[in-house]
């Protein structure tokens, strides 16, 4: 059985270059880009990297790197832990090392969470019984007639495509009017913890947002620039949104990277996605996409004109601190994960 210990300084080159034999380049220059700001997660190990490494004299043989993050479960606070899934050098594969990091992974937290995570990983996974993954439901807004083209469609379909839905798209792009005070700013406020303590028993699970973590995950990340808008209502804090813009291709998207109100309070939610809407036409964008698993959030995107489709992201949930029955892992409709959490925006 391989011995499995949390990194340490000395192992900083070896992982570096574990990295570069299993993912290849960019991913260790990315590695080395973030290192600095996860190393600064305040729900971390006091600045030490979170990695679960398997060393073979001073290499490295094996690794898996973990997020660390505060998270609710039923109401009660766990140690939550983000993970891609394990990394082994091609000469140590199928040797059980990957398997031993997976449950290395889940014995160190109350709640092991991981999303698109590889083919080979999951497979582990189900043999060691685990819960199955879960769809978390993508909902998009086309704002322009370049919006439904996809990039596998030759030119002349796409056209036809733009010119068949623009009624269509029209329809369902109208602006609809904001009454809330909005405003766009570069830190989160301490009031957003109160906002969290509010809403946070209307889901059966979801990963802790309150303003240091928010800060630290959104406003200091290094490799992506986000935008924060906060809506305030009779001089209370009732919701906040974070998105970024970015080019696909076949156009620009704007995405919904996170959000957060009551789920219940239509109002505030349709509010901050038609800021964020009003954001996207000014950036020239043809949609407007979010990923969303509760119910609340996404019947108020869909009355903005949001439509569900496939999802290309599965989301793995298993909870150790907490006595769940198991029904908690096939109805979802009361969790709360969007594209902000964990690793899945890196």
């Amino acid at each position: 059985m391989a011995d499995i210990e949390l990194f340490s300084p000395d192992d900083r080159r070896s992982l570096d270059l574990l990295f570069r034999r299993t993912e290849g380049h960019e991913a260790a220059d990315r590695l080395a880009f973030l290192w600095d700001w996860e190393r600064r997660n305040p729900a971390g190990l006091g600045g030490r990297p979170s990695i679960l490494v398997v060393r073979e004299g001073p290499t490295v043989i094996a690794a898996c790197p973990v997020m660390r993050v505060r998270a609710v479960v039923h109401g009660q606070v766990v140690t939550g832990a983000w993970s891609d899934g394990p990394l082994v050098v091609g000469e140590r594969q199928r040797q059980g090392l990957g398997g031993a990091l997976l449950r290395a992974w889940d014995r160190s937290s109350g709640l092991t969470l991981g999303a698109r995570l590889t083919e080979a990983t999951r497979q582990r996974l189900d043999e060691m019984r685990w819960p199955a993954a879960v769809s978390v439901p993508c909902l998009v807004k086309p704002i322009s007639r370049r919006a439904l083209r996809l990039p596998h469609w030759p030119v002349a379909l796409n056209r036809l495509v733009s010119a068949v839905t623009l009624p269509f798209v029209r329809l369902v792009s109208r602006l609809q009017p904001i009454a809330d005070e909005i405003e766009s700013v570069r830190r989160f406020p301490a009031e957003v913890d109160t906002l969290w303590a509010e809403v946070r028993d209307s889901f059966d699970v979801a990963v802790c947002r309150e303003a240091t973590y928010l800060n630290w995950k959104f406003l200091e990340a290094p490799h992506v620039r986000y935008h924060v808008a906060l809506l305030r209502r009779d001089g209370q804090l009732r919701g906040y949104v974070v998105y970024r813009h970015g080019r696909e291709p076949q156009g620009r998207v704007t995405t919904i990277i996170d959000l957060l109100a009551h789920p219940g309070d239509v109002r505030t939610i349709a509010a901050l996605a038609s800021w964020v809407d009003r954001e996207a036409r000014s950036e020239d964008v043809d949609k407007v996409r979010c990923y969303v698993t509760h119910k609340g959030f996404r019947r108020a995107l869909r009355r903005l004109g949001f439509f569900a489709v496939r999802s290309d992201l599965a989301l793995t949930v298993k909870v150790n601190g907490v006595s769940v029955a198991p029904a908690f892992y096939t109805d979802t409709e009361r969790w709360h994960f969007t594209l902000g959490d964990g690793t899945i925006d890196h």
